[in-house]
C-alpha cells in the first residue's frame, strides 16, 4: 500500500470522516441527484447482489437495497470507520444491506459473486486504479455490470472553483496535482477512465456527462443561506486542506472572501452552485 493511500485512509478515519458524518444528511441531499443518475444507469433489479464501492454513509446502498428487494443483497465497503458506523445505523431496519470497513481495491471479496459493482463518488481515490478495478472485476459475475458516478474537472465544479479562487490572493494558487494522482477529480479525463477500465478488463465502457445544480447553502434569508454555505465550505472540501497549515489570522481573512464568492450564487433563500460529473458504465466480458 502506497504512502498516499495510507494517508487517504487515515484522513477518512480522522477529521474528514468525522465532518462528513456530522454533515451526512445535507451532503446526501446535495449529491442525491448524481446518485440517482448512477442508480438509473446501473438498473438494479430484484434478486441481484450488489457491491457498493466507497459507500460512505450508505445512501446509495439503501436505495439499491430497496430495488433488489429481499431476494437480493447489497454489501457496502468503505475505508472510513465513522462513515460505516453511520451507514449501519441508517440501515438498522434494512435486512438486505450490510456494511464493512475495507479498502475495496484490496479487500478479500468472493469471486464472481456480484451482478453489479456500483459507486457514488467512491472510486477516484485508488492509488493504482487499473489494478483496483481488475481486482474488483474478479468479484463480478461474467456479463456483470459496473456503474459509478465521479466528478469531471475541478474547473467545472463550483464547490472547488469558488472558494479556491476566492482565497488565492491570500495563499496563492496551488499547483495542480499530477494528472493521474488520486483525488476527487482524477477521473475527469474521459480518455483516462476508458484506458483504466480497459486495462482492468472491462468492455463497453460509456461515459455520460451529468450536470446538476447543488444547493450548497440554505437559510431563512439570503444572508443566512450564504453563511450556511461558508460554514460548510470550511468544514468539508478543498478549502479545509488549503487552510489547514495557515495561521488563524489568514483563516479569518479568508472568511469574507469566501462569503463574497458564494454571494454571487445566492438566489432567494439558497446558494445554488454548478456541479459536473460523469456517469460511467461498463461490463464484465462473458
Amino acid at each position: 500500500m502506497t504512502e498516499r493511500n495510507v494517508n487517504q485512509i487515515a484522513d477518512w478515519n480522522g477529521r474528514t470522516g468525522e465532518r462528513w458524518v456530522a454533515n451526512q444528511a445535507r451532503l446526501d441531499r446535495m449529491l442525491g441527484a448524481y446518485g440517482r443518475e448512477a442508480t438509473a444507469a446501473a438498473a438494479p433489479v430484484a434478486g441481484e447482489h450488489v457491491l457498493d464501492i466507497g459507500c460512505g454513509a450508505g445512501a446509495g446502498s439503501l436505495e439499491i437495497a430497496a430495488l433488489v428487494g429481499p431476494s437480493g443483497a447489497v454489501l457496502g465497503v468503505d475505508v472510513s470507520e465513522p462513515l460505516v458506523e453511520r451507514a449501519r445505523e441508517l440501515a438498522a431496519e434494512t435486512a438486505n444491506a450490510r456494511f464493512q470497513v475495507a479498502d475495496a481495491s484490496r479487500a478479500l471479496l468472493p469471486v464472481e459473486a456480484f451482478d453489479l459493482l456500483f459507486s457514488r463518488f467512491g472510486v477516484m481515490f485508488f492509488d493504482e486504479p487499473a489494478a483496483a478495478f481488475a481486482h474488483l472485476r474478479r468479484a463480478l459475475k461474467p456479463g456483470g455490470r459496473l456503474a459509478f458516478v465521479c466528478w469531471r474537472g475541478a474547473g467545472e465544479n463550483d464547490w472547488v472553483r469558488l472558494p479556491m479562487k476566492a482565497i488565492a490572493p491570500l495563499v496563492g494558487t496551488p499547483a495542480p496535482p499530477p494528472p493521474e494522482a488520486p483525488g476527487p477529480f482524477s477521473f475527469g479525463d474521459r480518455a483516462r477512465v476508458e484506458r483504466i477500465l480497459g486495462e482492468a478488463g472491462f468492455v463497453d465502457v460509456v461515459l455520460t456527462p451529468v450536470d446538476h445544480p447543488i444547493t450548497f447553502g440554505e437559510g431563512e434569508t439570503r444572508e443566512a443561506a450564504i453563511e450556511d454555505a461558508v460554514d460548510l465550505a470550511f468544514q468539508v472540501g478543498p478549502l479545509t486542506r488549503a487552510l489547514a497549515d495557515q495561521a488563524d489570522a489568514v483563516r479569518q481573512q479568508a472568511i469574507p472572501l469566501v462569503r463574497e464568492a458564494f454571494a454571487t450564487k445566492a438566489t432567494g433563500e439558497a446558494v445554488v452552485i454548478e456541479g459536473a460529473g460523469w456517469v460511467v458504465t461498463a461490463r464484465n466480458p462473458g
